[in-house]
């Protein structure tokens, strides 16, 4: 059904299958091949494990389908093991000595050592925060810009369009990590955008079970380019990793419509409340980023962050949850939330919760967080 004008839901359960045959399984099983049967020359698709799998096909077909439903033929993705190989993969496959990149100030925090690994190779790392679109003053000159919105784990939020149409013409790239989002709640391809990057850890398969990423790219050069990178680092999915996936976006839809309704009622709640601060959630009308994110997201993603008084207000405030871990990652059925700070290498104040809401019922996880608050609040002497 690719192509077809059908509902988010409809095309997530069905994304990738192959035609049906009689007496084989809807969605086939994984493939565990380091080789396959090659006699002659080689000019079939499956030559070595390391290029590519049967499986990897299947679901790479799925993620371009969600990516771009109106083209999905033309565009491509590539699948690998975890985000950060996705992500590595654009910048090292883009970038050599010489050139300039820039990178968000308040993005993911494995980016600091991505930067230290770029400047090692010669390549210029500008940074500029995600707000307010200030990546734009220092794009001058840049061979790349790697743009983080909804941003990890402030929640600003930039506009897309406006910073691909200024990139584009100063010769620039521009790569989208898309993580938080989906591809059901913002398509960078559509709005400009070269590279579409997740993690797929995250919100993609939902389950916090599987370590995955993509890079999608409607340019063919660009698409033989990063796998090339994937084909010379070895930062592949395991098959029963990569079906594992394919089969969690059967849920996807019903997965992110329940965790952003559940965003939205926690954000809602939480902003009554004398204790919190810095309450962040795009889908908020009063919050800063809620018009630019009107205009280019179709969901607001499954992460609301605020600010507690101090940090040992926040770790009471964590231990005293019922429905939530306490746990690093986001975008799973089960809520999870941590003080970020406790990781270092995010500019956020110690008391700062990054809160991964899930597919629980609204009104138990909204009475969980507002009885956790109370019981976290200090006693009177």
């Amino acid at each position: 059904m690719a192509g077809t004008r059908i509902g988010d839901g409809t095309r997530a359960v069905r994304a990738g299958l192959p035609d049906p045959q009689k007496y084989e399984p809807t969605l086939p099983g994984p493939v565990f091949a380091a080789h396959y049967h090659l006699p002659g020359e080689p000019t079939g698709p499956y030559t070595y494990g390391r290029d590519e799998n049967p499986t990897w096909t299947l679901l790479e077909r799925a993620i371009g389908e969600l990516e771009a439903p109106e083209d999905p033929d033309g565009v491509e993705t590539v699948a690998f093991a975890s985000g950060m190989a996705a992500i590595s993969a654009v910048l090292f496959s883009q970038l050599k000595a010489g050139d300039a990149v820039v990178l968000p100030a308040d993005g993911y925090q494995a980016l600091p050592l991505v930067r230290e690994q770029l400047e090692a190779y010669g390549i210029e790392v500008r940074t500029a925060p995600t707000g307010g679109d200030a990546q734009l003053t220092v794009l001058e000159g840049a061979r790349l810009l790697w743009i983080e919105t909804p941003s990890n784990p402030g929640l600003e939020v930039c506009d897309i369009r406006r910073l691909v149409r200024e990139a584009h013409a100063g010769g620039a790239l521009v790569a989208v990590d898309n993580t938080l989002a989906t591809p059901l709640g913002q398509r960078p391809l559509e709005l400009g955008a070269d590279f579409s990057v997740a993690s797929d850890t995250k919100g993609m398969t939902g389950h916090g079970d599987i370590m995955f990423g993509h890079v999608a790219c409607r340019d063919t050069r660009l698409a033989a380019s990063v796998r090339r990178w994937r084909k010379i680092v070895g930062a592949i999915p395991g098959p029963m990793e990569a079906w594992l996936a394919h089969r969690s976006l059967a849920t996807l839809a019903l997965r992110v419509d329940r965790q952003c309704a559940n965003a939205l009622a926690l954000a809602e709640a939480l902003a009554g409340r004398d204790d919190v601060a810095g309450l962040r959630y795009p889908g908020l009308p009063e919050d800063p980023s809620h018009k630019v994110a009107a205009s280019q997201m179709r969901r607001y993603g499954s992460v609301v962050s605020f600010v507690l008084p101090d940090r040992a207000w926040a770790e009471r405030f964590l231990d005293a949850l019922r429905l939530v871990d306490d746990a690093t990652s986001f975008g799973g059925v089960r809520s999870t939330a941590e003080r970020r700070a406790r990781w270092g290498g995010d500019a956020v104040p110690e008391g700062f919760i990054r809160f991964s809401v899930g597919a629980e019922d609204a009104g138990d996880l909204v009475a969980d967080v507002l009885r956790a608050l109370d019981e976290a609040a200090p006693q009177p002497a």
